[in-house]
């Protein structure tokens, strides 16, 4: 299956669930008026792009209309891809991992797919011939260690890791020390997503940057937060919350292929300005897809 058949087939409930109702309404139309537009307003207000999205998609959508003079409803489809591709586009959305190493920070609460992401990530170097090193350094969940000792294993990946209780941070120096002594390509290092304590949390992610900053200076970095998609605002609101205490630079968002929430992509780049980089449409290793702003409108919003 190629990468755009499997994204259509993970966002099938999505788009069953929202954008078939658009498909319906202007269908029902013979032309673009203020009823028309409100009809799809009230569509778009229902899902889980939220107010603000909304409300944006909306005013392009009217200046566009305006602007290109459209009048057929069926002109609406490519118009609202459009600006839903324009919408999810970043400069920034590709990984930056140039340096060797580059380091990868993953973040987010428990639940969300954090553990898996790191595996698939993981597996997807590895399939282009990287060098993987990965840190345990969630040390205050019994389970963690373990579970991300399984994936590791999967992707081909080398694990660091200490004693429960440990400190997280003196295990990003041990991978980082493993990383350089064994000329690895990517260190994905776990952490602990304790948003309830965002001080304790902001420390924790400091204390890890300073070392990777001493140990590896001047390396490509990246701060990952992994949101599931099924938990709709939600998930936005631990975008808004992480995006507060640590400097974001993209954001994986899992669990689309179980979830009707896929409008949510939307309004996490409008109101938090990260860049969604990867999306989870399965639970197979290779299900981890990096985001493509342009296939996933398409995916969405056909002819």
């Amino acid at each position: 299956m190629g990468l755009f058949d499997k994204l259509k087939k993970g966002l099938k409930k999505t788009k069953d669930s929202i954008f078939s109702g658009i498909g319906s309404v202007l269908k029902s139309f013979t032309r673009i008026d203020e009823e028309l537009m409100e009809e799809l307003e009230e569509i778009l207000i229902t899902s889980d792009l939220g107010m603000p999205a909304t409300e944006h998609i909306m005013g392009e959508l009217r200046a566009k209309i305006k602007s290109e003079g459209l009048k057929d409803p069926a002109d609406v489809t490519g118009a609202l891809r459009q600006i839903m591709t324009e919408m999810m586009e970043d400069e920034h959305i590709a990984l930056k991992t140039d340096t060797k190493p580059s380091v990868i920070l993953v973040i987010g609460v428990n639940g969300v797919g954090k553990t898996t992401s790191i595996g698939k990530i993981a597996a997807m170097f590895t399939s282009q011939g990287k060098k993987v090193v990965v840190g345990a350094a969630d040390t205050f969940r019994a389970a963690a260690v373990s579970q991300l000792e399984i994936w590791a294993e999967r992707a081909g990946a080398a694990i660091v890791k200490r004693a429960e209780g440990s400190d997280p941070a003196s295990v990003v120096f041990d991978t980082l020390s493993y990383a350089k002594a064994n000329n690895c390509d990517i260190v994905i290092c776990d952490t602990a997503g304790r948003l309830h304590n965002k001080k304790n949390l902001m420390d924790e992610l400091e204390k890890m940057s300073r070392i990777i900053e001493r140990e590896c200076p001047g390396c490509d970095r990246e701060n990952l937060l992994v949101i599931d998609a099924t938990t709709g605002q939600n998930a936005l609101i631990q975008a808004r919350e992480f995006s507060k205490v640590t400097h974001l630079t993209g954001i994986v968002l899992t669990k689309l292929d179980g979830s009707a929430k896929g409008g949510i992509v939307c309004a996490v780049k409008l109101e938090t300005g990260v860049p969604v980089k990867f999306v989870g449409v399965g639970e197979q290793i290779d299900d981890l897809m990096p985001f493509d702003p342009e296939m996933f409108a398409k995916a969405l919003i056909e002819e």
